[in-house]
C-alpha cells in the first residue's frame, strides 16, 4: 500500500488533502506542530515540531512511500520577509533527505507564484516564465526547489513542485482578502476593499487540496501550476461572496487604497495541471463562494443568528 505523510496537516490547504488522498487508497500519516486526533477519519495523526525536532525518527516509524510537503511559516504579510524562511529551507531539506533515507519514492512540496519573475501583466507559465523572485519568500521557495530537485535526481526520487496561486475558502485566516470579506459579510458588517481591479487565478482550498493529492498521485515531475486557470477581477471574487451572503450592500470597494507594487495582471498558465495531472476545478466560482459564506456563516456565533439569504 502506499503510505503518504502528510506535513501541515491542520493548515489552511493543508486539512483538505486527507480526505481525498483516502479516496485514492493512500494509508495517511498526518504531522503537525500542534497535537491532534490521535486517530479520525482513518487518518494516522504525529506530533513534530520539523522546525526543532529531527525527522529522521518520524520517518522509520511511518516509512512513508509518498510524501506531501505543505508545512511553511504563513503569517498574512508578515512572511513575504521573514527571517523563518530560512529556517524553512532548512527544515524542508532536512524532512527530504530523511524521506530519501527511509526509502521514500514520489515527494510534492508546495512552491509559490512568488518565485516567477513579475511584470505588471504576468500569465505565469512554467516552461517559459523565468523564476526571478523580488520577495525572501518567494527566494526561499525556488532555492528549496533548485536544491530539492538535483537531490532527487540522486537518490531516484519522484519529485513535483506544486506552484500555489490564490487561494480562498473555510477557515481563511481574516487579515487575507477572502476571509475578511467573507468574515464581515457573515456578521452583517462592512466589507471595505480597495478597487478590485487587478487581475487573479483564485482557487478554492479544498479544490486546490484535491489538486495536490491528483498530483501526488500522479507521474508528474517537476513545476506544475496549482491553478484555476480561470482569472478573474478580485473585485469579482469580493461581488461573489457578497451575492452568496445576500448581502451586495456591505461591499465598499475602493475605501482602501491598492498596493501600487502589486501586479495588475498575474494569472497562471493551467495546462500541464490540465492536461498531465488530469485536474480541473469541479465547481465554479459562484458556487465555491456560497460554499465559502456557508461554512463561516455556521463557524460564527454571531452569524449563527442571521437568516440566510432565501
Amino acid at each position: 500500500m502506499n503510505r503518504v505523510l502528510v506535513t501541515g496537516a491542520t493548515g489552511f490547504v493543508g486539512r483538505g488533502t486527507l480526505a481525498p488522498l483516502r479516496a485514492r487508497g493512500f494509508e495517511v500519516h498526518a504531522v503537525s506542530s500542534r497535537s491532534g486526533p490521535t486517530a479520525a477519519d482513518g487518518v494516522h495523526w504525529h506530533e513534530a515540531d520539523l522546525l526543532a525536532d529531527s525527522p529522521a525518527e518520524l520517518m522509520r516509524a511511518i516509512a512513508p512511500t509518498h510524501l506531501l510537503h505543505l508545512a511553511w511559516y504563513a503569517e498574512p504579510g508578515a512572511f513575504w520577509s521573514s527571517s523563518r524562511n530560512l529556517g524553512w529551507v532548512q527544515a524542508s531539506l532536512r524532512l527530504l533527505e530523511a524521506f530519501a533515507e527511509s526509502g521514500g519514492r514520489r515527494a510534492v512540496i508546495a512552491g509559490t507564484c512568488a518565485e516567477y519573475e513579475w511584470q505588471d501583466r504576468t500569465v505565469c507559465d512554467e516552461t517559459v516564465t523565468p523564476c526571478r523572485p523580488a520577495t525572501l519568500y518567494g527566494a526561499s521557495k525556488h532555492a528549496l526547489h533548485l536544491i530539492a530537485e538535483a537531490y532527487a535526481r540522486l537518490n531516484d526520487i519522484s519529485l513535483a513542485w506544486g506552484r500555489i496561486f490564490f487561494v480562498f475558502g473555510p477557515g481563511e485566516d481574516p487579515a487575507r482578502l477572502g476571509g475578511s470579506v467573507a468574515r464581515a459579510l457573515a456578521l452583517g458588517e462592512p466589507a471595505p476593499c480597495s478597487h478590485g481591479e487587478q487581475l487573479r487565478d483564485f482557487l478554492y482550498s479544498e479544490d486546490l487540496a484535491d489538486a495536490f493529492a491528483a498530483l501526488l498521485d500522479s507521474g508528474v515531475e517537476g513545476a506544475v501550476n496549482m491553478a484555476s486557470g480561470r482569472p478573474v477581477r478580485m473585485r469579482d471574487l469580493v461581488q461573489a461572496l457578497a451575492a452568496a451572503a445576500g448581502r451586495p450592500d456591505l461591499i465598499q470597494l475602493g475605501a482602501r487604497p491598492s498596493n501600487p507594487d502589486e501586479p495588475t495582471e498575474l494569472i497562471a498558465a493551467v495546462a500541464r495541471l490540465q492536461d498531465e495531472v488530469g485536474w480541473a476545478p469541479p465547481a465554479p466560482l459562484a458556487q465555491r463562494a456560497a460554499d465559502t459564506v456557508a461554512w463561516w456563516r455556521g463557524h460564527l456565533t454571531d452569524a449563527a443568528r442571521l437568516p440566510a439569504p432565501g
